[in-house]
């Protein structure tokens, strides 16, 4: 019989259960421990329990193990209804754990499915992984155990959002939700920031405007806008913050009655909704108008005026497309009916202002 052999230390946490804990090389790992994911035999019967592979996660937790200094603090939680003895007291504290690999993987992973295939491919590196295991009595305890594990309540996004900023060494996805977080947090907080206070997050709770809105701007922004160009520069972070700050400023000015004293549930000029459609209008003004200023974005926004319905009334896309100003809601498809609306007047109202004989500049580039 071969049997792997692991010091553990066992901890007293159910009477029906045997919970212990061990560290395994992840080629051992490989040998007692499988992903039994969830499908349907031909009867149609479910079988397995772990959901299909997530090739973008699993790619990340791959690249990052390959670092030098990685570290894997968070255990592979395996369970096992047969092949694994425990010797030494029956209480807590020190014990020998023995596995019989004989058979193949005995043990199915109920938490780390995706850690556990990224250990896999790192090539080069055999990571010594903490393993938290579970003696179950048989399959529908496993089953159970399973559900109970991983249906505990996840940290919500917008806190780990606000914690980006100070991590480093992310992936390229989290790193762009990194400098919107905090570039959110600095105009929830700078004192110079038209936004400042309104931002809800997890240290401001009483903020009324959702961060992810306004990440959602400087994401957008940051990748296909003008803040891409901006972040180039020695102070650039600087600048995208001085833009989004004074365009708000820019809206508040213009849209009093609309922002004042209101809420998402009020105006949907503040709701997630309307803060990225006017996001893209920020992108309008600033590309073809060279906004920069309170001022400048204010002379690009007062074409809105009377224009829309943040807060009565209806809006009038075109095409018999009317919708009460609550219709609006905060999904893609209306976000991006919003911006088109608006983008087009404003993209008019350049065009108007360019070609006006008093707009010198604008009369040169016409007829240049």
């Amino acid at each position: 019989m071969t049997v792997l052999t692991y010091p553990a230390i066992r901890a007293r946490q159910s009477e029906t259960h045997t919970v212990l804990s061990f560290a395994a090389r992840a080629s051992e790992l490989m040998q007692f421990a499988t992903i039994d994911r969830v499908a349907r035999d031909a009867t149609g019967q479910l079988r397995g329990f772990q959901r299909p592979q997530i090739a973008g996660h699993i790619r990340e937790i791959r690249d990052y193990l390959e670092k030098a200094d990685a570290i894997l603090p968070n255990p592979i939680v395996v369970a096992f209804t047969s092949g694994i003895t425990v010797n030494g007291p029956l209480e807590e504290g020190p014990c020998t754990v023995e596995i019989d690999i004989d058979h193949g993987p005995l043990g199915l992973v109920v938490d780390g499915q995706q850690r556990l295939t990224a250990l896999s491919q790192v090539e080069g590196k055999d990571f010594h992984v903490l393993v938290s295991a579970v003696v179950c009595a048989d399959d529908e305890e496993l089953r159970r155990q399973f559900v109970l594990i991983n249906n505990t309540r996840p940290l919500p996004k917008s806190l780990i959002y606000e914690l980006l900023p100070t991590v480093e060494g992310l992936p390229r996805r989290l790193s762009d939700r990194s400098l919107a977080a905090d570039l959110a947090a600095r105009l929830n907080y700078d004192e110079r920031s038209s936004l400042r206070g309104l931002i809800h997050q997890h240290t401001n709770p009483d903020g009324i405007i959702r961060d992810t809105a306004i990440q959602r701007v400087v994401i957008n922004s940051a990748s296909d806008g003008v803040m891409r160009e901006l972040l180039s520069r020695k102070n650039g972070h600087d600048q995208c913050f001085d833009l989004i700050s004074e365009f708000y400023r820019a809206v508040q000015a213009v849209f009093r009655d609309e922002w004042r004293g209101h809420a998402p549930k009020s105006s949907r000029l503040i709701h997630g909704a309307g803060i990225m459609a006017m996001g893209y209008v920020m992108e309008v003004l600033a590309l073809l108008d060279g906004a920069r200023t309170g001022e400048d974005f204010s002379k690009g926004l007062r074409c809105l005026v009377g224009k829309t319905a943040w807060t009565s009334g209806e809006w009038d896309f075109g095409g018999g497309d009317r919708r009460h100003w609550k219709a609006i809601q905060n999904v893609n498809r209306d976000i991006v009916t919003l911006a088109q609306y608006l983008i087009g007047i404003v993209r008019s109202d350049v065009k108007i202002r360019r070609s006006s004989p008093t707009n010198v500049i604008g009369l040169i580039e016409t007829t240049g």
